[in-house]
């Protein structure tokens, strides 16, 4: 077995990922910046006690998407300005797309927090759901409804949100 890379090694190969999956799910740069930093102390402590490497960024994926959940529920996490309280945005394709992904994001951020954390590791982390099953530590087929259940509450959220613009447009 191979040896154990040094922390320095492994803080600079995954601290990319761990601060996108915190970020992805806070929707807030300093809290991810916190939460990276929290976990990566944790995997200090905990270094001695991993087998290998591949076992360390699974750790690294297991502990940041728990403690997004814990941060989101101690916070009861402020969700993203309405689409009245945003700006008519410029009506150049480019602005539109970035508009509309800004708008998803903000109700992915008002999703329950098992439901945006499934919908961040299977669409931005691009995790397959056996992995994301092992992560959460929960069956696959759990895995499976948790997301078909998480997108038609995100597919809800998305028509509610865009069938009342468009009222208020015509209005």
């Amino acid at each position: 077995m191979a040896p154990m890379p040094q922390f320095a090694d492994l803080l600079r190969e995954h601290q990319s990922l761990v601060y996108s999956l915190a970020y992805h799910a806070l929707g807030d740069r300093a809290a991810a910046e916190d939460l990276t930093q929290e976990v990566f102390l944790a995997l200090h402590e905990h270094l001695g006690k991993l087998e290998s490497e591949a076992h360390v960024k699974a750790w690294l994926m297991r502990v940041t998407a728990n403690r997004s959940i814990d941060e989101i529920r101690r916070r009861r996490y402020r969700r993203g300005p309405s689409l009245e309280q945003t700006s008519e945005p410029v009506r150049e394709p480019l602005q539109e797309e970035m508009v509309l992904r800004d708008e998803v994001r903000r109700l992915v951020a008002t999703l329950p927090a098992t439901a945006r954390t499934i919908l961040i590791l299977r669409y931005q982390e691009e995790l397959e759901l056996a992995e994301i099953a092992r992560l959460l530590e929960v069956p696959v087929q759990t895995v499976k409804s948790r997301l078909h259940r998480s997108v038609n509450l995100l597919r809800q959220r998305i028509a509610r949100k865009f069938s009342a613009a468009r009222a208020g447009r015509q209005a």
